[in-house]
């Protein structure tokens, strides 16, 4: 079995999350190759040691750039913060490594231009881990979609509602600096609405968006007495048409109440229905219009059997799974694309086309008119 030595920059949430995905993946999956968790990067370097010695990674380093030159490195695993992505992707591209990259991809269009250009010229697997792909209830969304169980898709309808910004007193982060995040929850939060949107019903054609602040200025992390301007939205409402005549509305927004991490969609077609919470979520809804008229009715599909995505791997049926393990579904897939020199999805071009989306939004919540997606 070969060793794929793999670097990690960042360790924050997504650093913990992706090094446990490693860790994993081969205790629960039969796979042509296996990590070694080789280098832990990080500014602060008391902290780096700290995550290096939990999660199980050999060694440490401060200068990210420098590791990536590192010939005894294989992949890349990218949980900066995203206005670092292209830098870094472009970067490993160059020095040859396969790229595990979190999302959002990066900041415009250009920037992922950059990135698929080197990924392609260079020749490495890229991957973009939008990971709720890999819910097994979502894979069978998707299945039932291309088993035209709910006929011509008409309506997409999706939220991602969290509730972490709405106390005034929490500090100003890189998250609310656009020279930073480049946008708020409408990047952050819709980069995964959108993502599943073009997995689920397809590519999107023109954007009608509407963004708004709350709170315009926090208190500075370093110094709590002073304040810092806000300068991302805090929440987006988009419209959209898709390219085969369904519509489609998302929601992103810090300051849902009482909503922690609330991920919802719901696809309306001509034969039937499907709904799916993220917070419930090894659960589908499913209604179909073959059913018997007396018994019509949204079934509740527990996507736990042997026969579903992943689950296999796992537990006997109706023992759930969480949202960690659709990081060991990620890290499992994208070693075995890795060894075969294959290509797995969604990678540096379906960011592209969110990015396009994303953008366009953007455009259109500035000029006030409904905008072409890819068109600048």
């Amino acid at each position: 079995m070969r060793t794929y030595n793999v670097a990690i920059l960042g360790h924050g949430f997504m650093g913990r999350a992706h090094s446990n995905a490693w860790l994993q993946a081969n205790r629960f999956f039969d796979l042509p190759a296996r990590p070694a968790l080789k280098v832990a990067c990080g500014r602060d370097e008391v902290t780096t040691k700290d995550f290096a010695d939990r999660w199980g990674w050999e060694e440490t380093a401060e200068n990210w750039r420098t590791v990536i030159d590192r010939e005894d490195i294989d992949i890349i695993d990218i949980a900066l913060p995203q206005h670092l992505h292209k830098e870094a992707a472009v970067l490993a591209a160059k020095a040859g490594k396969h790229i595990f990259c979190e999302k959002p991809l990066c900041l415009t269009t250009q920037e992922a231009e950059q990135m698929i250009e080197e990924a392609e010229l260079s020749d490495v697997v890229h991957y973009l881990n939008h990971n709720y792909r890999r819910v097994p209830a979502v894979q069978l969304a998707r299945q039932l979609i291309e088993e035209g169980a709910i006929g011509t898709i008409y309506h997409w309808r999706s939220a991602y509602q969290q509730s972490w910004l709405t106390n005034p007193e929490f500090p100003l982060n890189w998250k609310l600096k656009k020279e930073t995040a480049f946008a708020g929850p409408h990047i952050d939060l819709n980069s995964h609405s959108v993502d599943l949107a073009l997995y689920l019903v397809g590519d999107i054609s023109t954007v009608s968006c509407l963004t708004s602040n709350f709170i315009r200025e926090r208190p500075l992390a370093e110094d709590p007495n002073r304040k810092g301007e806000v300068t991302v939205e805090d929440t987006s409402l988009m419209m959209v048409e898709f390219e085969s005549g369904a519509v489609g509305s998302f929601e992103s927004t810090r300051f849902a109440t009482g909503r922690r991490n609330h991920h919802t969609f719901e696809i309306y077609g001509s034969e039937g229905s499907l709904c799916f919470n993220l917070e419930d979520m090894n659960r589908l809804q499913f209604y179909s219009h073959a059913d018997p008229e007396h018994t019509r009715g949204f079934h509740n599909i527990l996507a736990t059997e042997r026969v579903h995505p992943y689950c296999s791997n796992w537990w006997p049926p109706g023992h759930i799974i969480g949202y960690e393990h659709t990081f060991v579904h990620a890290a499992a897939d994208f070693l075995t694309a890795v060894d075969s020199r294959g290509t797995i999805s969604p990678n540096f071009h379906d960011g592209f086309k969110n990015v396009q989306v994303l953008e366009a939004g953007l455009r259109s919540a500035s000029s006030g008119r409904q905008e072409r997606v890819g068109n600048s």
